[in-house]
């Protein structure tokens, strides 16, 4: 187990200190709706660019992309690459509808096109995936912290949400810009000079690292899944091809970049709009090259873990950490005895048995998130520890305080305004404001203090949850912009058969969840219903946003021919 030297420490109490100023700095500026919300509007691209990529790079990423490429290759490095594309789309199109309306709330306009239940739909759930957000990022946050130097996780996750709440609430979103701006520095540090360290430690350098790595296939970016046969092409969508991870790449940053609550508002806070078409660039094409960073570092590190001179030991300490984890997301609760020779308290012999049993039965696929923490703990001198831990804690923080900012506005803007105090003066809304700050930010924490309990299995079907009742928003937005003749009739259907469509997609993934947790009637249930609807999916779990929202689009552009025209003019589609 690792530990944090004083000079650790004073760096990371230094990381946290900043922030707080910050949040103080901009507290004046803060106190009037427009300022919390939008920043009056003041904000340069360059600024509101970085809060982007920062925003882009929660904790997840920061260990998730390493551990892809140590226990795989780059094939998740298309999903960057698709990233452009989807920018390009969200400046010629997305960006000068929202800049021209000038509304914080990103579905403000769903209401204006098909009506109050379109605004809800898309409000209420991006609400609550926020709250499940917050509390992933956050308990994924401090898990590793809590495994590797033996921190109590409740009180991560508690002063961890705590900080990030307070200066989210004290300077709004000019606190979220300007400490998005200083996260950024610090966790690109931290990665840059963990890489070097890295290397350093790698014998032979770079050249056997890459040599290595190539041998082994670590670059591959897979198969492209399109192949050519006698003038027949035909795609192959049911594995994790070059193809499937595009499209599904092109249609998660589409949703990012086009209808996210979280990016519209950064628009809005941009001086003009050609502040805000930099900002998106820069956001996008920033995230390209680190990402392909920590690739690289996920690929030196299995170079390392698996030549260095200690590779048994890290690869065996590594999965004793992951197989710890396990046991308590599993409920097990740990035992702890004194060591008669040292006095400190370790595993009881009983538990001990139960972390090597399982540790024994570990592969690469299970270990990779949990390297890069091991390796920091491990590698890093004094100093640079405290460094890469602010630098984890960075990235999750910049993406909890943008949720909670875009939440306290959504909650002012779709419901108070609407619904229930349209004319309330500017303090009034200020409380509003203050309030969901406070109420999202007890939630997200209270959702990450859930997840100690909950198994990975268990978090893995809420999002499979979120994903098929909420995947019907950007197909409601595209159908909003694309089909003019749809009205309110078409786009209820649309969404209503595109979420069974969904829905059937998901299937697979629910009956293997169903199945591993014993509950086999239900899972038998599925299956023979989804043979009833023509057979279980075989496609990959990439391409049920691609193929919900094409079906969506696809229906409500038939639906629309048979209803009647209206005289409203169709603002929305026109931008």
């Amino acid at each position: 187990m690792g530990h944090l030297t004083y000079i650790d420490w004073i760096i990371l109490i230094i990381y946290f200190a900043l922030t707080l100023c910050v949040g103080f700095y901009f507290w004046r500026q803060s106190r009037s709706p427009e300022g919390f919300t939008a920043a009056k509007r003041s904000m340069p691209g360059w600024v509101v660019g970085i809060s982007i990529f920062a925003t882009y790079l929660s904790s997840i990423s920061y260990l998730a992309l390493p551990g892809k490429a140590f226990s795989g290759n780059w094939n998740p490095f298309i999903f960057s690459l698709a990233i452009p594309f989807a920018a390009w789309i969200s400046v010629t199109w997305f960006l000068p509808y929202y800049r021209n309306t000038g509304d914080v709330s990103a579905y403000a306009n769903l209401e204006f096109r098909f009506g109050s239940w379109a605004r809800l739909y898309a409000s209420i759930f991006y609400l609550l995936t926020q709250i499940a957000r917050i509390g992933v990022v956050t308990y994924l946050l401090g898990l590793p912290m809590s495994v590797l130097f033996g921190w109590d996780l409740v009180t991560i996750i508690i002063v961890t949400g705590i900080i990030t709440t307070f200066y989210t609430f004290i300077g709004g979103i000019f606190a979220v810009l300007w400490t998005d701006a200083i996260q950024t520095v610090v966790l690109l540090a931290g990665a840059i000079v963990s890489l070097i360290i890295l290397i350093y430690n790698i014998d032979g350098g770079m050249v056997t690292a890459v040599s290595y790595a190539f041998e082994h296939g670590k670059f591959s970016l897979g198969e492209l899944g399109v192949t050519a046969n006698q003038g027949t092409i035909s795609c192959n969508f049911g594995t994790a091809t070059i193809l499937v991870v595009f499209l599904y790449g092109f249609c998660d940053n589409l949703k990012n970049f086009g209808i996210d609550q979280s990016y519209v508002q950064r628009y809005q806070t941009s001086k003009n709009e050609t502040e805000a078409r930099k900002s998106i660039w820069l956001g996008a094409l920033l995230y390209i090259p680190v990402s392909a960073l920590f690739f690289l570092i996920g690929t030196f590190l299995f170079v390392l873990y698996h030549t260095g001179p200690n590779h048994e030991r890290d690869l065996n300490e590594v999965r004793k950490i992951v197989a710890h984890q396990k046991l308590i997301q599993s409920g097990v609760v740990p035992k702890y005895q004194t060591d008669s020779q040292t006095g400190q308290q370790i595993f009881a012999t009983e538990y001990q048995a139960k972390i090597e049993t399982l540790a024994a039965t570990l592969q690469d696929k299970d270990i990779g998130d949990r390297v890069f923490p091991h390796f920091i703990g491990q590698y890093l001198p004094s100093g640079l520890v405290g460094l890469l831990v602010a630098a984890i804690f960075a990235a999750g923080m910049s993406t909890i305080s943008g949720s909670l900012n875009a939440s306290a506005t959504l909650i002012l803007r779709d419901y108070y305004l609407r619904f229930f105090r349209p004319n309330a003066s500017d303090k009034e809304s200020m409380r509003v404001l203050y309030a969901g700050t406070i109420i999202w930010g007890c939630l997200g924490t209270l959702a990450a203090l859930i997840l100690i309990r909950l198994t990975d299995s268990a978090l893995d079907i809420w999002w499979t949850l979120v994903g098929i009742f909420g995947g019907g928003m950007l197909g409601l937005f595209l159908i909003g912009m694309l089909v003019r003749k749809a009205r309110n009739f078409s786009a209820i259907l649309a969404v209503f058969i595109g979420t069974i469509a969904i829905f059937w997609f998901t299937v697979p993934d629910l009956i293997r969840w169903f199945r591993k947790h014993d509950a086999y009637d239900i899972a038998e249930f599925l299956e023979l219903s989804a043979e009833q609807l023509g057979g279980v999916s075989l496609y990959h779990p990439y391409m049920i946003p691609v193929f919900g929202t094409l079906i969506m689009v696809f229906l409500a552009t038939v639906i629309s021919f048979f209803e009647r025209e209206k005289s409203v003019a169709n603002k929305f589609s026109k931008q």
